[in-house]
């Protein structure tokens, strides 16, 4: 396993994070993981030398982190580095309650409730990274910083991260930081992968210059760029994906998405591993990528994830997948 340290916090995380959203209930899609299933997954993750766990308290209704949270229990706490994540309802996906006027959004409430309620299923006293999971409109970003600034002071959380903004939001959101003597966020998850690059226009400069830990999410475009695009309902995921995310199957088709994913077929060929392996490979290669969120319901696909490391593209690989790329519109943020 290779090892970053991310953005400008000094800690040492896996250039490989495993993403929590598969884990804890079967209610939402079939392909989510029961508790004894996603244990499997976490230990062997572990096992192979991950050390950096990304979960939301809004995954499978609060589940993905009691799980995650009893099996990080039994191993020591000081090697792992866990992130959480605030402001969605944690009933969106599952709709299994009524959520209450407060349960969502970026005000001090809804932080403070909401932070103690991820510590509660974690299982622990203080969280690595706590990341806000989208802008609130709402809520003055003043408050919610100093909100923030408050759970790191009473050593709840050690760093604040982000999720997927427009780029003067985020910048707004520093610069409040520098302005009042606040916590800054350190960490940016958000939507990138070699289908999508929006991000390159303004965000990732942005992070570059500001030493912000870059960690995307969807980094295999939900599967888009792991299979021949013919076959994008060939799996139960897919299909399920096919249909109920199709506008964003359409923002990675528009933007060039076939004609790339015949190149990462092509490019998989030649050097004999798998598409998701190249379009994996590709990222990491991005300089200001510390560690992909990865998603799977499989150890063998984790598996594959990890030996991506070990993949070389050269110059001449990136330029042919990334030239049929057109732009698309922003797709993400809400």
């Amino acid at each position: 396993m290779e090892y970053t340290t991310l953005g400008s916090t000094g800690m040492e995380v896996s250039r490989i994070c495993l993403g929590g959203m598969s884990f804890g209930s079967n209610n939402l899609y079939d392909w989510t993981l029961d508790r004894e299933e996603s244990r499997k997954i976490i230990e062997h993750a572990i096992d192979v030398g991950v050390n950096f766990f990304d979960t939301a308290n809004v995954y499978s209704d609060g589940r993905s982190e009691e799980i995650i949270g009893d099996v990080l229990s039994e191993y020591d706490r000081d090697n792992q580095v866990v992130a959480t994540k605030c402001y969605f309802p944690t009933n969106l996906f599952t709709g299994e309650s009524e959520p209450h006027p407060n349960a969502s959004g970026l005000s001090r409430k809804a932080i403070e409730q909401e932070l103690q309620n991820s510590l509660d299923r974690l299982r622990m006293d203080t969280v690595d990274l706590y990341q806000i999971h989208r802008w609130d409109e709402h809520t003055p970003i003043e408050q919610t910083l100093r909100t923030l600034d408050d759970a790191v002071r009473r050593n709840q959380v050690r760093y604040i991260g982000a999720s997927s903004m427009w780029a003067h939001q985020f910048q707004d959101a520093l610069h409040t930081s520098d302005r009042l003597g606040l916590e800054r966020f350190v960490t940016m998850q958000n939507h990138y992968n070699i289908v999508y690059r929006e991000e390159e226009r303004e965000m990732q400069p942005l992070c570059e210059k500001e030493n912000i830990g870059c960690i995307p999410w969807s980094p295999l475009a939900r599967g888009y760029v792991t299979r021949p695009h013919e076959e994008q309902q060939s799996t139960e995921r897919g299909n399920v994906e096919a249909n109920a995310w199709g506008e964003r199957l359409a923002v990675y088709q528009a933007g060039g998405g076939d004609e790339i994913n015949n190149r990462i077929e092509e490019v998989a060929a030649e050097k004999g591993v798998t598409m998701a392996q190249i379009s994996l490979s590709w990222l990491l290669h991005q300089d200001n990528v510390d560690a992909p969120i990865i998603g799977t319901t499989s150890i063998e696909h984790l598996n594959e994830a990890v030996d991506a490391l070990n993949i070389s593209l050269s110059d001449s690989d990136i330029s042919y997948l990334e030239e049929p790329y057109e732009p698309v519109p922003v797709e993400g943020h809400s």
